[in-house]
């Protein structure tokens, strides 16, 4: 039997902020000149987003001595300082999203065989998984696998390398865990690719239960078929990921969506190959002009990835748990039937795909 999605749990930060709210702190930063202020607005205004939300509660203009001064200005600390509030933060909301996804999914957390977890925001050991073990209750035998520093599109290499676990033990039952605290990266706005960066990212996790058992858990769900990766022409020096002094530094420059763009169809027409083209669609919204260029380049209809708007409006980018709660959308809706393909991207360039079906 086909590994299958049961179910998907979602968690973000308790601090939600506007996208206007964000955009006039930006814009507001001492260091921002007229003509970055007006690509700030610019880039904020045509980001797609209506809200974002962030475990740095400071954004919202209110002093917190680390990351805000007492005059609203950004500061700028050291890597130490942000991935030591990574190490506070992230166990937390991984665990929030886990709980979620075993509850829905009918699953207790005893019938837990393999944990993968996903981040490219912090790193420290014992990381995740060990989190996840003890405070979730998993079995301390739980055999465990992290993605790291994948980016954005490292869900759907998470979620086939589930699909191969399962291959081999079709009794397994795996969890999938992606936490990504982007904003704990942010920095000044005094170049595009910051601004950029600064207009979409945000933070979320979100938690998947896979399984090839069918009397195990809740019945239906997703049902995971063939997977695919390519690695575009160009664009290596486009979108990356480095850690620096102050935190990883994002480069994600305006070639991005146009690269997607001439890209997309050839890297799609291989991993469909003869298949039908889906006409329900799950795309990692990198932003909204990426959304428009695979729309516009794979010729879909205006409601082909209407779930990607959504998120997108509703969480902005939170890399790789973004796909996530595209999938979960997808997956609670009971008038979504037949078969998924799901895009991420990532650095490099590369495109992630799979073909995922849902029964009636």
């Amino acid at each position: 039997m086909p590994a299958r999605i049961l179910s998907i749990g979602t968690a973000v930060p308790g601090t939600a902020i506007p996208q206007d709210r964000l955009r006039d702190f930006f814009i507001a930063q001492p260091q921002a000149t007229r003509l970055t202020q007006r690509y700030l607005g610019a880039a904020f205004d045509a980001a797609g987003i209506e809200s974002r939300h962030t475990a740095l509660p400071g954004l919202r203009g209110a002093p917190d001595g680390v990351f805000v001064d007492d005059d609203g200005a950004l500061l700028h600390p050291g890597t130490r300082v942000r991935n030591d509030l990574y190490r506070d933060v992230a166990p937390s909301l991984a665990e929030d999203a886990a709980r979620s996804a075993l509850g829905s999914g009918e699953i207790e957390p005893g019938e837990v065989t393999h944990l993968i977890t996903v981040s490219c925001t912090g790193f420290f050991a014992p990381g995740i998984d060990y989190h996840l073990i003890r405070d979730v209750g998993l079995p301390v035998t739980v055999e465990r696998s992290h993605l790291g520093f994948i980016g954005c599109a490292a869900a759907l290499p998470a979620l086939r390398l589930a699909s191969q676990i399962i291959d081999g033990r079709p009794e397994a039952v795996v969890m999938v865990v992606c936490v990504e605290l982007c904003s704990l990266h942010v920095t000044d706005t005094s170049d595009a690719d910051q601004v950029v960066a600064a207009s979409v990212f945000a933070d979320g996790a979100a938690a998947a239960l896979l399984t090839g058992h069918r009397d195990t858990g809740r019945p239906g769900g997703l049902d995971l078929g063939r997977f695919a990766t390519a690695l575009t022409d160009e664009g290596e020096s486009d979108m990356a990921w480095t850690i620096g002094d102050n935190g990883f530094e994002m480069t994600l420059s305006a070639e991005v969506p146009r690269i997607i763009g001439r890209e997309i169809r050839d890297a799609v027409a291989t991993f469909l190959d003869d298949a039908p083209t889906p006409s329900i669609w799950a795309v990692h919204p990198g932003g909204r002009s990426v959304l428009d260029r695979v729309e516009k380049g794979l010729d879909l209809p205006p409601d082909a990835l209407q779930r990607s708007h959504g998120v997108l409006r509703d969480y902005g980018n939170m890399s790789s748990a973004t796909i996530l709660f595209i999938l979960q959308r997808l997956l609670e809706d009971p008038e979504v039937t037949g078969t998924i393909a799901a895009l991420a991207f990532g650095p490099g360039l590369t495109v992630e795909s799979a073909l995922l079906h849902k029964g009636s």
